[in-house]
C-alpha cells in the first residue's frame, strides 16, 4: 500500500483549516449530545430554517481534512497574507496596523469612514463607469456576506421569490428562507457551465422580487458570457426586480478578460447593487470587509437592515483597504495573474495525474472531472482522497440545491495556496493513484 509522506511543515500548515482553528469539537458542539439545553423535551423549536440548515461541505471537508492531516484543498481562503501581491500586500497590513495605533478605534460611521467610501465609489467608476456618487450610494459591512444578508433583509418580504443559479454559494438560501423568501433554481452544469435562457425566464414570475447573480461564480469559477448578462438585465427590466451581484472575485479573472458587472446594462444601474470583498481583492479574508454601491434608494434600505446585524467595522481594517482600493491598474492586473499562474499550475498538474480539467475562467478554484479515472461517487471520492492521499478537495454536488439534478463526478480544488503546496498535493495524487492502478 503507497504510504504518503508530506514535508511536515506543509502538512502542518495545511491541515491548519478554519474548521481547526474553530476547534475539532465543532461538529459535535451543533448535536444535541452534551446539551442539556437541546435536550430539554419542555422547550419549545428554535428556528425551522436555521435549524434545517446541515454544517457547510467547508467544515465537514476541513473537520476530516485536520483529521488526517491531509493538505486542505477544499475550502477557499489563501495559505499566506496577501497572496499573489507579494510585498505590496504589506503596504496594506502596514496601513491597518498604524491606523489600529494612530487613529481612534470607537464606533466608525454606520454606512461607513469617508475614505473608504470615496474609495469604493472612485474604484467602481474607474473600472467599470458606473457614475457612484460616494455620500449616498455606498455602504461598508462586515464582510460580502453581511452585505448580502442586509440586501436580502432589506429588500425581500415573506412569499418573495429569489432567482439563484446553481451551484450556488452556500449562504444564500438559508438568508432567503430567513427573510422569508422562495428560492427559484436554475442550473448551470460543467464542464461548459452555460446557462440555460429559456430556463432562466420560466423561473421569473409576477411573484419574483430579485435574483442574486454571483459573478464570476463560486464554486464553478464561470464568468457570464455579455450575451448571458444581457438576457439576465431583460428579464430584471421586463419583471420590474432587483439584481443582487455578488461580485467579490471582479478583480480574478483570468486570460486577459475583463469583468463585466451587471449594472453596466441598461436599466440595471437604477435597479441593482454590486458587492465587493477587501478579503478577496487583497487576499485578507480574516478581514472581513465588504463594501457595496449602488442607488441610494436601495443602499438606504440596505444600510438600515446593517444597522441591526453589525452596525460598523473595524476602523483601522477601513482606512487600510481605502489605501488599498486606491492602487492603479498594474497592482491590480498583477494579483489576476499571479492567481492566474497558480491556476494553471495546478490544472496541469491535477491533468497529468488523470483528472479531466474543467476550464476556469476566475476565482480561487479549479474544478476537475473523476470520471477519466473511473469514480463515479465526489462526495465518496473527496473522502478517500482525504483519508489515503493525503489531499482534500470538495464535492460539486454539494453546491446544488436540487440534488437529483446535481453532477455526481466532478470536485473543486483551490489554487490559491503557495507554490510548495500545489506540489505537495499533486505528489501525493500522483503516488497515491500509481499505486492503485499498479498491476
Amino acid at each position: 500500500m503507497w504510504a504518503r509522506k508530506l514535508p511536515l511543515r506543509i502538512a502542518s500548515r495545511a491541515s491548519r483549516s478554519l474548521a481547526e482553528r474553530r476547534g475539532t469539537a465543532g461538529i459535535a458542539g451543533l448535536s444535541s449530545a452534551g446539551n442539556p439545553l437541546a435536550a430539554a423535551t419542555a422547550l419549545k423549536p428554535h428556528s425551522s430554517v436555521i435549524s434545517a440548515c446541515e454544517v457547510t461541505i467547508f467544515e465537514k471537508m476541513s473537520l476530516l481534512s485536520a483529521k488526517h492531516r491531509s493538505i486542505n484543498l477544499g475550502q477557499g481562503f489563501p495559505d499566506q497574507d496577501g497572496l499573489g501581491l507579494e510585498g505590496r500586500a504589506v503596504e496594506v497590513k502596514e496601513a491597518a496596523a498604524d491606523a489600529l495605533l494612530s487613529q481612534p478605534n470607537q464606533y466608525p460611521q454606520m454606512m461607513g469612514l469617508p475614505e473608504l467610501r470615496q474609495a469604493v465609489a472612485a474604484h467602481f467608476n474607474h473600472f467599470y463607469r458606473l457614475g457612484i456618487d460616494w455620500e449616498s450610494e455606498t455602504l461598508i459591512t462586515a464582510g460580502a456576506t453581511e452585505m448580502l444578508a442586509a440586501a436580502i433583509f432589506g429588500l425581500v418580504e415573506p412569499e418573495d421569490e429569489v432567482v439563484l443559479i446553481d451551484p450556488t454559494y452556500d449562504c444564500y438560501i438559508p438568508i432567503i428562507r430567513r427573510a422569508g423568501g422562495i428560492p427559484r433554481i436554475v442550473s448551470v452544469r460543467p464542464p461548459e457551465w452555460d446557462l440555460d435562457l429559456d430556463a432562466l425566464a420560466r423561473a421569473f414570475g409576477p411573484k419574483t422580487k430579485a435574483i442574486v447573480l454571483n459573478n464570476p461564480q463560486n464554486p464553478s469559477g464561470k464568468v457570464y458570457s455579455a450575451r448571458e448578462l444581457d438576457a439576465i438585465a431583460e428579464l430584471v427590466r421586463h419583471h420590474n426586480t432587483y439584481a443582487i451581484c455578488d461580485e467579490v472575485y471582479d478583480q480574478m479573472v483570468f486570460d486577459g478578460v475583463q469583468h463585466t458587472s451587471l449594472l453596466s446594462f441598461p436599466g440595471m444601474r437604477e435597479r441593482g447593487i454590486k458587492i465587493g470583498s477587501a478579503g478577496k481583492t487583497f487576499s485578507l479574508t480574516g478581514w472581513k470587509i465588504g463594501y457595496a454601491a449602488g442607488p441610494a434608494a436601495i443602499i438606504q434600505t440596505v444600510a438600515r437592515a446593517h444597522q441591526y446585524l453589525t452596525f460598523t467595522v473595524p476602523p483601522n481594517l477601513q482606512r487600510a483597504v481605502a489605501k488599498g482600493l486606491a492602487k492603479d491598474d498594474v497592482f491590480f492586473a498583477g494579483l489576476s495573474k499571479k492567481m492566474e499562474a497558480k491556476r494553471d499550475r495546478l490544472a496541469a498538474g491535477l491533468a497529468g495525474v488523470g483528472f479531466g480539467v474543467v476550464r476556469t475562467a476566475a476565482t480561487y478554484f479549479v474544478v476537475a472531472d473523476i470520471s477519466p479515472l473511473g469514480f463515479t461517487d465526489d462526495v465518496e471520492l473527496c473522502r478517500l482522497l482525504t483519508e489515503e492521499a493525503g489531499v482534500t478537495p470538495v464535492p460539486m454536488s454539494a453546491f446544488y440545491q436540487n440534488q437529483a439534478e446535481a453532477p455526481r463526478h466532478y470536485v473543486r480544488f483551490c489554487c490559491a495556496k503557495q507554490d510548495e503546496v500545489l506540489d505537495a498535493a499533486i505528489e501525493c495524487l500522483e503516488g497515491y493513484f500509481k499505486e492503485r492502478f499498479s498491476p
